[in-house]
């Protein structure tokens, strides 16, 4: 058999390891995300090929002469990550002590130099396998070089490529010409896609010939390729891949990339210094050995499964047999394939089922590209007999964002129970910092990587949805989420496992989600008549106010044009430049107008109209639009592992933005009513943050006031100012005020005398004041502050992990944001956690006690429910004790209730 040459694409693997994996730190605080995934990556794909000679290949920085030949060259690339760079030479240093050749020519790519390695090894009769997820190098494929894609595990030879693009290797060239290259910035034919520059290059062969054609291509296409014709020599240079580098200094000859013996001391030496306990065991034989470094459990890989089967299910006896393998398997991963992201909207295309590692079913029931309707179950029929399974709570199922699904299933009359895990939710309660998605999870977890959604649907205008995906690719795609699922949720609930705050924040979150779903499914109702009305009179507000702004202008502009405006404040009013944007323009940003609003009119004017133009755009007019036909109410979607604190984000609308310091924004509550019959009634946690911050820090006057039931601000002020409660002036209140709220959020001296209007020598001195009266607020800080920075991570009362990831390495003001945000974030959190622990002991006590009442909204720390008007006595006596009863702090929680027609009133 002949040898084989294995060639890295470091830089494909480097940028891959970096965004794939969390940000791993060590005990010093230096990044070692990337470092992890490359060794990973590498040791996995030595031990896969075991090749006869390996070497990986970097770009090296500076120009390359495709620089010299196009200046705008990877012009759009942002510039490396700062915790990248800081990573590069540690992976350099450990890839070589694997016993890697490393090659970095300055001048070319590193797809050059490997492309002219694998020439030299086809000179000398030694098969090449290219490692890259690099589109480029498919121009390089031949009798003698393929390429293997090990995210995927996707093997590329001549007829693989074929496959996959729709062209041969040597038709790359051309086909990368048409459609140009976004990630390096270089052109081609505006309009023209994957799609049609294959199919002109199979009916033309290559692009000189349809050059000699161009005359025939119709339409606005056929104009944008000739258009593009006089660019094409320049678009070969850059996309043409060197196969005669000058490697002189790096190599001789074949032998210079024979594997070296691994340097086992140096490897012990770097794992220490990373913390890699796993690999240093590995290298060192020693099972005891575990680094000092060690800063956070990081486990290798699953091992990827052995064989992939992926089956669609269209006959009944191939149901038949599905329905009985997943009732009597332990646990089966479940997911829906939609035709829309709106779950409340969202018809079913088809499900797919998984019960072991690489194996899956599809079940298509809604496709309807030309010619597969006869190829599907019937949809009903279907549905009904797997209703029994889907509706079991002992059944055991594991999904990814079941909320989702619960939604969709719902919509075809299934209750949908005996979710045992959610991936995402998993994964969330890791690392709530992290993107949360099945495909990032996947790549992450698992090392697997699966079609993406835009790879069969498209994207923007031309994307279509998922029941016009041809079968084939919708299987594909569809047994890849439930496999994935279900191997993600093993590996999960081992990491879970490891922390008593990971197994309690996660078991609060599997409560939470069925709830979210009853309340996006209950839905609020709206006054549409109200909102007109408001809309109306802001559309008048607006007018009058623009008119006044052209009166102090001295003439008519457009309010919402930056250039005008910039032009009318800075040209024509002389007003000082504070700021420019990033093309070197005067700003005119919300912070520059504030600022520039204290000493001038007109950009006071200006902020009042932006914000009831905003108003008016976001809420009056667009709320109407939201309503749903079917239900008559808007149905927010209440995100549960979007923020790293724990909190809820509400989108579609956004509940949580509603301005409630304005009587225009208050005013919009107005619109949120109740049905007949019912009335709307708001519980919110009093002062909610402040009295963590008391039970978190363990200030004894804090927690006195508290359990005092003192006005906690006028009794700040008393402790400050070194004067009696009943002495106690507004002003010397709201200072107060200002610094219980300002220092929850870190605010320093500057921040609180921009609030207050003092000066900073006296700001400070009521921050010094404040921290002699409560010594326990100081130290906490102080505390929070350094596990924040030795960690990464703050946690909350419940053990919530809360990652810092700009804490370490970060210096200056990002420093200190980072610092604000490490003292803040176990307030928020614990808030999140309580409000959630409330969310979910109201709806238990509404089941037990079988209530019409019912839970339709959750806002920062309220609830809102739409109370049946027989029942409001029984709830308005019971809901604030169940919210103050959900945790037992050091200071009493306190729930208010409010209750009226409609939200305003409630509030």
């Amino acid at each position: 058999m002949k040898k084989t040459l294995l060639l890295v694409d470091g830089s494909s693997y480097l940028y891959r390891a970096f965004h794939a994996m969390p940000n791993l730190r060590n005990k010093a605080g230096e990044p070692t995300g990337a470092i992890f995934g490359m060794i990973n990556m590498m040791r996995k794909i030595h031990q896969d090929f075991s090749p006869d000679y390996m070497a990986c290949i970097f770009d090296a920085p500076g120009k390359t002469f495709r620089d010299d030949l196009y200046p705008d060259y990877k012009g759009h690339r942002p510039p490396m990550p700062d915790d990248l760079r800081a990573q590069i030479e540690p992976i350099y240093q450990t890839i070589t002590a694997l016993g890697w050749t490393i090659i970095a020519q300055p001048g070319v790519e590193a797809d050059d130099i490997i492309a002219t390695l694998a020439e030299i090894a086809r000179q000398n009769d030694v098969n090449t396998i290219i490692s890259t997820g690099d589109k480029d190098l498919a121009q390089l494929v031949n009798d003698h070089i393929s390429l293997i894609n090990t995210m995927s595990n996707e093997r590329l030879d001549r007829e693989g490529v074929k496959t996959k693009f729709g062209v041969y290797p040597e038709q790359i060239i051309d086909y990368l010409m048409l459609i140009g290259d976004k990630v390096d910035n270089v052109p081609g034919v505006d309009k023209v896609g994957d799609k049609t520059a294959a199919k002109w290059l199979q009916e033309y062969s290559t692009l000189e010939k349809l050059i000699e054609h161009a005359d025939e291509l119709k339409g606005k296409v056929g104009e944008n390729f000739r258009a593009a014709i006089p660019q094409f020599g320049l678009t070969r240079e850059l996309i043409t891949i060197k196969q005669d580098c000058d490697l002189t200094g790096f190599y001789h000859q074949l032998d210079d990339l024979l594997p070296k013996p691994q340097d086992k001391d140096k490897l012990v030496e770097l794992y220490n210094q990373f913390g890699f306990k796993t690999f240093l065991r590995e290298v060192s034989g020693d099972d005891k050995a575990i680094p000092e470094q060690d800063s956070r459990k990081v486990d290798d890989l699953p091992p990827a499964p052995a064989t992939i089967h992926y089956e669609m299910i269209t006959t009944e006896q191939a149901l038949q047999k599905c329905l009985e393998t997943i009732t009597q398997a332990e646990v089966v991963a479940l997911d829906t394939e939609t035709n829309s992201l709106d779950g409340m909207k969202a018809q079913l295309v088809g499900l797919s089922l998984s019960v072991a590692v690489g194996q899956a079913w599809y079940i298509p029931l809604a496709h309807n590209s030309a010619g597969l309707l006869e190829e599907q179950l019937d949809k009903q029929k279907t549905l009904a007999l797997l209703k029994p399974w889907l509706e079991s709570p002992k059944l055991i199922k594991v999904m990814q964002n079941a909320k989702y699904d619960a939604h969709v299933l719902a919509n075809e009359g299934i209750s949908l129970q005996g979710v045992k895990h959610d991936t995402m939710l998993m994964a969330y309660v890791l690392v709530s910092n992290s993107k949360v998605s099945l495909e990032a999870l996947s790549e992450r977890y698992l090392g697997r990587k699966g079609l993406s959604f835009e790879e069969i649907c498209g994207k923007g205008a031309h994307a279509i949805t998922f029941d016009l995906v041809p079968l084939d690719k919708a299987t594909q795609y569809a047994c890849e989420d439930a496999d994935f699922t279900f191997q993600l949720a093993s590996v999960l609930e081992k990491k879970l496992q490891q922390e008593r705050g990971f197994i309690d924040t996660y078991a609060l979150e599997m409560q939470v989600w069925p709830v979210l779903f009853r309340m996006e499914h209950n839905g609020v109702k709206l006054n549409e008549q109200e909102l007109l009305q408001q809309s109306n009179e802001l559309g008048d507000v607006l007018h009058k106010l623009e008119e006044k702004a052209y009166e102090m202008a001295g003439e008519a502009f457009n309010l919402n044009s930056p250039k005008q405006l910039g032009e009318i404040l800075f040209e024509r009013l002389k007003l000082p430049v504070l700021s420019k944007t990033s093309k070197g323009a005067p700003s005119t940003d919300e912070e520059t107008l504030t600022k520039l609003a204290q000493d001038y009119p007109l950009p006071a004017l200006l902020l009042d109209y932006r914000s009831l133009a905003k108003l008016k755009s976001t809420y009056t007019d667009k709320l109407p639009k939201m309503i749903n036909p079917k239900t008559g109410r808007v149905h927010t979607d209440y995100a549960q592992a979007a923020v790293v604190t724990g909190r809820l984000s509400s989108s579609d609308p956004n509940l949580q933005n509603i301005p409630i310091r304005t009587a225009e924004g208050r005013r919009v509550r107005r619109a949120f009513i109740a049905e007949d019959g019912y009335h709307l009634m708001s519980a919110d946690y009093s002062q909610i943050e402040l009295r963590v911050m008391a039970h978190i820090s363990g200030d004894k006057n804090l927690q006195t006031a508290f359990a005092q039931g003192q006005d906690i601000h006028r009794a700040t002020a008393a402790e400050v100012f070194g004067i009696s409660v009943d002495n106690v002036t507004a002003e010397q209140r709201r200072a107060a005020k200002a610094i219980n709220f300002g220092l929850i959020y870190g605010m320093g001296a500057f921040g609180l005398a921009s609030n207050l209007g003092i000066t900073r020598e006296a700001a400070q001195n009521y921050i010094h004041l404040y921290f002699q009266r409560y010594p326990g607020v100081a130290e906490y800080m102080e505390q929070t502050r350094e596990k924040a920075n030795r960690q990464g991570y703050v946690e909350t009362v419940f053990g919530r992990r809360l990652w810092l990831p700009e804490i370490q390495g970060a210096k200056g003001p990002r420093k200190a944001a980072a610092e604000r945000a490490a003292i803040n974030a176990p307030m928020q959190g614990t808030a999140a956690d309580l409000i959630k622990k409330a969310m979910v002991a109201v709806q238990q006590w509404l089941d037990t006690e079988q209530l019409q009442s019912r839970l339709i909204m959750q806002v920062h720390d309220e609830l809102v429910l739409e109370v049946k008007n027989e029942e409001a006595n029984q709830v308005r006596q019971k809901l604030p004790i169940l919210m103050a009863s959900v945790a037992q702090l050091a200071v009493p929680l306190l729930a208010e209730v409010g209750e009226g027609e409609n939200w305003e009133q409630a509030h």
